[in-house]
């Protein structure tokens, strides 16, 4: 199999077949297995989002699996290196070459290359109910090291229907001479940071992407959200906080982005004070995600939110 199979990065020239090879392996996943919508409710070009974001953050850090034969993009995975991790993207297989390994040669050139980089561990977001992701990962030597439940709140064109919540004052939006304290939280918080994702949240050159920071009462940074709004994704995330407290007033000011649309976020299963507002805020569960790591892994030391666009630590 590996002699009909030409992996490279992918370049500009590939970002439609990109985008369709998206669109369609996470649509017909999901129609297959019960959820009876489209994963991606939108035009197949409209998910070239997902490329010119990753590309921007980490130009040529992807990798491709093309058929030999016809040229087809088999599949294709984009890879983070930050400070002291590498984040693995959203990994997509074609459907017309699921069950050939193609999954696992993109995880192993990733893997092969934080490896020969020195970097001590690999993150990911993974389907908890995707079978085939969870073998291949954990074949590979991920570990789950915790669960999240993926919940969607519907805000009306009026903004979220519930009344302020503590903290939400001390909530503004972030700016670049606050970069340093959000990778120093992070640091403290999950033990990783990602200072050119702040950093490009924060200029915002698409113009889907917005940052917030918590401030406390010394001025300091206690938390901060960086969300995605999208034809192709709405999002939450990535959050980080010191407490669940911060985490909500982060998650309750950043929320009236969405106005007139629905949101999507992946909140931890402990983390129940947050979960217990969310259903408040009548948010239903849509799925259930998995961080997995790969090398070493500190814990976590307050809240972190992951997210897929940009893809989190």
């Amino acid at each position: 199999m590996k002699d009909s199979i030409i992996l490279r990065p992918l370049n500009h020239s590939d970002i439609a077949e990109h985008a369709n090879l998206l669109h369609n392996a996470f649509n017909s996943w999901y129609w297959k297995h019960g959820w009876s919508k489209d994963y991606f409710n939108c035009r197949p070009d409209e998910v070239s989002i997902f490329y010119q974001i990753y590309n921007d953050l980490t130009p040529g850090h992807s990798i491709a699996a093309f058929d030999k034969t016809n040229g087809q993009m088999m599949g294709a995975c984009f890879y983070h290196p930050r400070e002291h991790h590498v984040s693995l993207g959203i990994m997509s297989v074609h459907p017309d070459y699921s069950g050939r390994g193609i999954g696992r040669q993109l995880v192993n050139y990733i893997l092969d290359f934080t490896e020969k980089n020195d970097f001590k561990s690999c993150r990911l977001v993974s389907s908890a109910i995707n079978m085939n992701s969870l073998s291949l990962y954990t074949r590979a030597g991920f570990i789950p090291r915790a669960m999240y439940h993926d919940m969607v709140i519907n805000v009306s064109t009026q903004g979220l229907n519930a009344p302020s919540v503590q903290g939400e004052e001390r909530v503004r939006k972030a700016a670049p001479n606050d970069i340093a304290q959000m990778g120093e939280l992070e640091m403290e918080v999950s033990g990783i940071k990602r200072e050119i994702d702040y950093r490009y949240a924060i200029e915002n050159p698409r113009g889907v992407l917005h940052a917030s920071v918590y401030e406390n009462d010394q001025k300091n940074i206690d938390g901060f959200m960086i969300s995605v709004k999208h034809l192709a994704l709405n999002m939450l995330g990535p959050c980080v906080a010191r407490n669940e407290d911060a985490a909500i007033a982060l998650i309750r000011k950043e929320i009236e982005r969405f106005r007139g649309t629905w949101v999507l976020f992946s909140i931890a299963m402990e983390n129940r004070k947050m979960v217990e507002q969310m259903y408040a805020w009548k948010a239903i569960n849509v799925e259930t995600h998995l961080k997995n790591v790969w090398g070493k892994f500190p814990g976590f030391h307050g809240i972190s939110m992951p997210s897929f666009l940009p893809e989190t630590g």
